[in-house]
């Protein structure tokens, strides 16, 4: 413990919890030399929750207590699970330090949106308890997705009328930033294409794009991947030029001729390698399972996970979600309301089941 997490509960508390004796100091133990014995003993070394500080005296190497000092002494695996209120989680420098320590391979643990200190809401939040036994197990296994890439899209696209308007969609990305978040703490090589503008942990591979056609190149550059994942709400059509000036209501209604966009996902399903698992998403507000599965045969994925997004809390903008995953024999799972992270790990429970062993197809 550090001298601030004493601040917030007591070595007491732990040391009988774990029926060991809480270490928070460099000196007041009877081994001359605490943090090297703590880094060697080590098979993995998890840090929850990770401050801002920690994250600064670990990235530079500033021993400054036992806990930093054990980390720079061990050559285990390293769990970072960080929290902090949001502005102190998105200031560039300590995302620039989780950069740093993702590049020297700790593991990161993004926190979560939700209630924070002091009544605020927002990103920062703790990582669930489920999510960090996942990476430790993860990390210690080498992930059940060790060696896989992984492709994920998330967001809506934007289909350009002029200068300032576009056609676009509710998407938000929250679902698919979730998706390549949870895929990269199960060990997973992830790429990410997303039109948000979401943080995503520092291993995650990042393609920003915007249109339907930006996110075809981006995608179809990429289609070798193990496993794709197309969350991303892709627009069907766009408009067939776009004003170079932005239109004017005084010169009266414009007329809007559309075409349809690449269907990047058919794309995928028709050309599909042996052994590669393609995953498509399907907001329905009707006739749910028989939309979705006519969508899964049409476009020829391997699963199909859709969800109704009149219902309350579900899709759209929220921190939740609920799903139904299909496959080809018809319902693989059913998942009632529940964070983005959690739909997100069912539905790479499925990929997994589906993927070949490592090195046969």
């Amino acid at each position: 413990m550090t001298n601030a997490a004493k601040k917030m509960i007591g070595p007491t508390t732990l040391t009988a919890l774990a029926s060991e004796p809480v270490k928070f100091s460099l000196w007041n133990d009877s081994d001359p030399i605490p943090h090297t014995r703590l880094g060697q003993d080590a098979d993995l070394v998890l840090v929850c929750p990770a401050t801002a500080r920690i994250l600064s005296d670990y990235r530079t190497g500033r021993s400054a207590d036992l806990l930093a000092a054990t980390l720079i002494a061990s050559r285990a695996p390293v769990v970072l699970c960080p929290a902090m209120h949001t502005e102190m989680w998105e200031h560039p420098a300590v995302q620039d330090n989780l950069a740093v320590l993702a590049g020297r391979g700790a593991i990161i643990v993004p926190p979560e949106e939700g209630r924070l200190a002091g009544g605020d809401v927002g990103a920062g939040r703790l990582a669930s308890p489920g999510a960090v036994v996942d990476a430790v197990v993860s990390t210690l296994s080498g992930g059940p997705l060790a060696g896989r890439m992984v492709l994920v899209t998330a967001g809506g696209t934007r289909e350009a009328i002029d200068p300032v308007r576009f056609i676009g969609n509710r998407s938000s990305g929250k679902q698919g930033h979730a998706l390549a978040d949870v895929a990269a703490s199960m060990g997973a090589d992830v790429t990410l294409v997303t039109t948000s503008n979401l943080p995503v942990r520092p291993s995650v591979r990042r393609v920003d794009v915007e249109s339907a056609a930006d996110m075809a190149d981006a995608v179809l550059a990429r289609r070798h991947a193990d496993v794709i994942i197309m969350t991303a709400a892709v627009a069907d059509f766009r408009p067939t030029s776009s004003a170079e000036r932005k239109l004017k209501k005084a010169d009266g209604v414009p007329h809007l001729e559309l075409e349809p966009t690449v269907d990047i996902l058919a794309t995928l399903g028709r050309d599909k390698p042996e052994g590669q698992v393609v995953v498509g998403f399907a907001a329905e507000t009707n006739d749910l399972p028989m939309n979705a599965l006519g969508k899964l045969k049409r476009k020829g994925a391997d699963l199909l996970v859709a969800n109704d997004v009149s219902q309350p809390a579900v899709g759209f903008a929220h921190a939740t979600n609920a799903v139904t995953i299909f496959g080809a024999e018809g319902v693989v799972q059913e998942v009632p309301l529940a964070s983005k992270e959690a739909i997100a790990m069912a539905v790479l429970g499925a990929v997994i089941e589906r993927l070949p062993e490592k090195g046969k197809s």
